[in-house]
């Protein structure tokens, strides 16, 4: 079921709240057993045949979590066998046939196998579990009831596309009698943050979306992109995955907070970041923070030294990009953006070597960094984007002119001098492809979505006096602290309402898309 859905807005999402607050009134385990139901209900709807397969999990990870407590910190068995169980599960069902696809291309040996369909949010369970295995081992997570860990796993608002979970970042406010009681001010703060993440995801993401896959479809049917279809391809889809997230963001964060409960901030601006570092942390923030506490730091992270930590950098990110999705590309985009942090850090100690300073950086050397990273990840999203490499390598060399240029014939019209001078060196005026037959709408959408990204407040520095996520929020800006939402202010809510509205009049148009963090 997905967010962006008539059946979620109108039916289950009413229906839940007030059941949940109905019983939490009266009965707050009540209240915890129809939320989990509801949970196990909402992933159903996609497919009720991997209901056992997640109830699976969920019972095997509890059984072993209290063997891992019983056995303390005295034996690592218990922890890597449960360990070992859960990466097989994830990987017979992501990378069965990655693995044999590739095994086939070295060996000619016929290793034919069945289709599997992959499980939604298979990623996000599992990875939630193992972090609550490896805190149990640690001493910093116990669970006694079977109720609360089953709830904790299958909490709707994060389970098919995260954030990923600490036992101790929500297990306390389940326990809190509050949380089973209404609260107006949660839902009204819960409520827009939803709002806002579901314009994002239907008007923005999905918009992007019109440009960059017919014009990816274009490239993979093996046809050369020029330089002007390429850039619109790449710019299009690095904004439509932000937008995309985001939006998946707000309304997980949105939707929790209806239910009086804080869920971690999974994305805050990363296309602000100045340097790849940043972004990083920017960016899937649970899921970075995942990697590093649980793969880097074990390690040996950056404590035997800059060669071990380059090569423990470099391994955490084609791992990354492996669980991003099981297909070669990915891993080319978790190795290009390893070799970027190593560079990063690289040029850091180098800066710090020198004693050149942040500081001396300016307004100006800021800019140029933001772009330079916004660049570089661009480049990369190309790769994540791609179906293949033969895709990628059509729409790269697109992007560095080597498929040629051409310009609308409208440039011929509006500006003849300037097309007569590009003409004698060789620009032809033929127009794009059918994609792009309106210039003047793709460039408005760009800049329209570079505005929104680059000079806007986001979603948490706007609400920054409510907190609507368990996280750091970034000091808000001038246009942030004046325009701050206010719930007892008219004007916000005459504002969501006519948002809504509009989301509204989209959905009715045409089928809801997946969020693209659903493959994952």
């Amino acid at each position: 079921m997905l967010f962006n859905s008539f059946p979620f807005l109108f039916g289950f999402l009413p229906v839940v709240l007030a059941g949940f607050f109905f019983l939490g009134r009266r009965h707050p385990r009540g209240a915890a057993l129809w939320l989990a139901s509801a949970s196990l209900f909402f992933y159903g709807w996609w497919d009720y045949r991997f209901l056992p397969l997640l109830l699976g999990s969920v019972f095997f990870n509890y059984g072993a979590g209290i063997l891992i407590r019983k056995a303390g910190g005295r034996s690592l068995l218990p922890l890597g066998a449960a360990l070992a169980a859960n990466l097989l599960l994830l990987g017979y069902f992501k990378y069965r046939g990655f693995f044999l696809d590739s095994l086939h291309r070295l060996f000619p040996i016929d290793w034919s196998y069945g289709a599997l369909i992959l499980p939604l949010g298979i990623s996000f369970f599992t990875f939630t579990q193992i972090a609550f295995l490896v805190d149990v081992h640690q001493g910093k997570a116990r669970e006694h009831q079977f109720l609360n860990y089953l709830l904790f796993i299958t909490y709707f608002p994060h389970l098919l596309a995260g954030p990923i979970l600490h036992h101790g970042q929500v297990m306390p406010q389940f326990e809190n009698r509050e949380t089973f009681r209404y609260h107006r001010e949660n839902f009204n703060i819960g409520l827009t943050v939803f709002i806002v993440g579901l314009g994002k995801k239907l008007l923005l993401a999905d918009s992007f979306a019109a440009y960059a896959s017919p014009l990816f479809g274009i490239a993979q049917a093996g046809n050369r992109p020029m330089l002007v279809e390429a850039w619109v391809a790449a710019l299009a889809y690095a904004f439509q995955i932000y937008f995309d997230f985001s939006g998946y963001s707000d309304m997980a964060v949105g939707l929790s907070r209806m239910f009086n409960v804080q869920i971690p901030l999974n994305f805050n601006s990363p296309y602000r970041a100045a340097n790849i570092i940043d972004f990083w942390r920017r960016w899937h923030i649970t899921l970075s923070a995942f990697l590093r506490d649980y793969l880097y730091i074990p390690l040996g992270g950056n404590r035997r030294g800059p060669g071990r930590r380059y090569l423990n950098l470099f391994i955490t990110m084609i791992l990354g990009g492996l669980w991003h999705g099981a297909g070669w590309t990915f891993v080319a985009w978790g190795a290009l953006h390893g070799l970027y942090l190593i560079l990063n850090h690289g040029f850091l100690a180098l800066r710090d070597k020198i004693g050149w300073g942040p500081g001396r950086m300016g307004r100006v050397g800021k800019v140029l960094s933001v772009g330079t990273t916004f660049l570089a990840v661009t480049l990369a999203w190309v790769l994540f984007r791609a179906p293949d490499f033969g895709t990628a390598g059509r729409i790269l060399q697109g992007m560095c002119g080597a498929n040629g240029l051409t310009l609308p014939t409208l440039l011929t019209r509006k500006f003849p001098a300037l097309a007569s001078l590009l003409a004698s060196h060789g620009i032809v005026f033929t127009g794009f492809s059918p994609n792009l037959a309106s210039v003047s709408q793709w460039s408005e959408m760009l800049l329209a979505g570079a505005a929104i990204i680059w000079l806007f407040p986001n979603t948490q520095q706007w609400l920054h006096r409510y907190r609507p996520a368990w996280g750091k929020v970034e000091e808000p800006s001038a246009i942030a602290r004046r325009f701050a939402w206010d719930p007892d202010k008219s004007w916000t809510w005459i504002a969501l309402g006519l948002l809504f509205g509009l989301e509204i009049i989209t959905l009715m148009q045409g089928k809801p898309s997946e969020f693209i963090y659903y493959q994952f």
